[in-house]
């Protein structure tokens, strides 16, 4: 009788241990499901902060004045200063007192999807199983809530291509951030003719849900590898938020320097890239050309396009070569394509680059179509 009582016991013991341990895959739903959360968090403060609650106070001023303010490429003046060091000091000082706090929104919520969002958790949102077409789709729409520039988004873009986001997808997220940007096409609603609208929806359209779906096929490995389903950090809150403190360092110190070294070379050549507003509206044709390339590579805050659109209007530019402004101002920058080449083969940033040019150039033939 003993025995069978201490056999018993043991049984009651056992139980109570099995109830008092943890479930490991009651451990793992929890810590994906608190993962997830805290990414969502942070996204969703640091994008308030930085996009919409400044522009939800923003876009019914401009409604009113019908004005976004002067260039960024010229200010008040007729024309881009001529290069020099205090050019360069100048653009640099206004463009980062615009997009700062957006820099710094991208580089958190790129260290908080590689710290605390379950890989399992990002494909999902990107809908990565689904194919190509469908995950375009997907990361093209999502952009438009983050409502980034171009060199802002880049962090984000990175890790996500880095954590198994199909290149394609990556793509759309990144360059529908500037070009679909709500904001930015309200503001130019109601700064600029309808025609500036028009052309920047059509091929902004055709740029982040077609062209960036073609472009994706010239990288080898489109697949998808298969992920563990689990947060990107430790099995602890310690060792993820260590994590998430790592991230954010290495994006800082590797993306940040060179970022500001390009940024300045280009505000302080910018007198150069930009003829004075007489001579691009003698040169006709070849001003498309020179304004499509340019606008790819120069780099500026978000909407900022808008204004420097209607200085160059005003000034007497034709509607053709500005119609090559409309889109590649905003959709890349010679900063952000180096950004991202840590992500994705050099073959399609350069391809997407030429991509842009192109349909900045089928921008200019539509708006002389238009007007």
């Amino acid at each position: 009788m003993k025995n069978i009582a201490v056999g018993i016991e043991a049984q009651d013991n056992g139980r109570l241990n099995q109830k008092l341990t943890p479930d490991p895959g009651q451990r793992h739903r929890r810590s994906v499901l608190v993962g997830t959360l805290v990414t969502a968090g942070i996204a969703i403060a640091v994008l308030a902060w930085a996009k919409w609650y400044p522009y939800a106070l923003k876009i019914p001023l401009v409604a009113g004045s019908h004005s976004l303010g002067s260039s960024v490429l010229s200010g008040k003046a007729s024309a881009p200063p001529s290069p020099s060091w205090n050019a360069a000091v100048e653009y640099s000082l206004a463009y980062v007192a615009s997009i700062w706090q957006a820099l710094v929104a991208g580089l958190l919520v790129a260290a908080a999807v590689e710290a605390f969002l379950p890989a399992r958790r990002l494909l999902a949102l990107f809908q990565a199983r689904r194919g190509p077409a469908v995950s375009t789709v997907c990361g093209g729409l999502l952009s438009m809530s983050s409502m980034m520039c171009t060199c802002c988004a880049a962090p984000v873009a990175l890790n996500i291509r880095r954590r198994g986001v199909p290149v394609s997808s990556a793509l759309a997220y990144w360059l529908g951030n500037p070009v679909l940007n709500p904001a930015a096409l309200a503001f130019m609603a109601f700064v600029l003719p309808w025609q500036f609208v028009a052309v920047r929806v059509g091929t902004g359209v055709v740029l982040v849900f077609g062209v960036t779906l073609l472009v994706g096929r010239l990288a080898k490995a489109t697949s998808v590898a298969e992920p563990e389903d689990q947060p990107a950090g430790s099995g602890t809150a310690a060792g993820a938020v260590r994590r998430f403190a790592r991230a954010l360092v290495r994006l800082a110190v590797r993306l940040l320097p060179e970022y500001a070294v390009v940024v300045m070379l280009l505000g302080g050549f910018r007198g150069w890239l930009f003829p004075e507003a007489g001579t691009l509206a003698s040169w006709g044709l070849p001003a498309a050309v020179l304004l499509a390339v340019v606008g790819t590579l120069f780099v500026i805050p978000t909407a900022a396009e808008i204004p420097i659109l209607g200085a160059l209007m005003a000034a007497g530019v034709g509607m053709g070569p500005l119609g090559a402004l409309v889109l590649t101002l905003p959709a890349l920058s010679l900063p952000s394509m180096l950004m991202v080449r840590g992500a994705f083969p050099g073959r399609v940033i350069v391809a997407m680059g030429f991509a842009v040019m192109g349909m900045g150039l089928v921008g200019a033939l539509i708006m002389t179509a238009l007007t």
